[in-house]
């Protein structure tokens, strides 16, 4: 995975208070929610980082926030456990993303997804973890992260996981 391209115009940038963050309308009310009231909260908190899509004329076209975390050993898959430690293992957690109701379907989803991944590879040169997972708001969503190779995760309706080493084949293609 090289690096994400976006069409002219488009740039990614750190969540800021001038953004406007209660324009966005992603046609998932969560979502929408989480954007316009608590990812910037989060963010000055240093609970999570969100990077915004901006459009040509300045506005929200979408977004993503990453986290980190920690999960159990007994709820990864055996594949996934070999050789760790049996305690808590850390995660990089896609903690949200969306794109703006008029951008969708437009491959604006794909490539903020790619640009998430990528963040999280390279954060993931610093602070190690196991896997990246994500929690899917609908089967639409968890449809769209199945076809990036996320698995579910044993015992968890809608978690998905992709392991550090999908990851970085992914993005060093080896």
């Amino acid at each position: 995975m090289s690096a994400v391209r976006f069409p002219p115009g488009y740039r990614i940038e750190p969540l800021r208070q001038d953004h406007r963050r209660s324009a966005f309308r992603s046609g998932q009310i969560q979502v929408d929610d989480w954007l316009a009231s608590k990812a910037l909260q989060n963010q000055e908190k240093h609970l999570s980082a969100t990077k915004v899509l901006i459009d040509p004329v300045g506005t929200i076209a979408g977004f993503y926030t990453l986290a980190a975390a920690q999960v159990d050993f007994a709820d990864l898959p055996p594949e996934l456990i070999r050789r760790l430690p049996r305690r808590n293992l850390p995660v990089a957690v896609l903690a949200w993303l969306g794109i703006r109701d008029t951008d969708q379907g437009h491959g604006y989803g794909r490539r903020l997804l790619a640009q998430a991944l990528r963040d999280s590879y390279d954060a993931g040169q610093t602070f190690p973890f196991v896997a990246v997972i994500l929690d899917c708001i609908d089967d639409e969503a968890q449809a769209f992260y199945r076809r990036w190779d996320f698995r579910p995760l044993p015992g968890h309706k809608n978690r998905l996981f992709l392991s550090w080493s999908q990851l970085q084949a992914m993005v060093t293609g080896r």
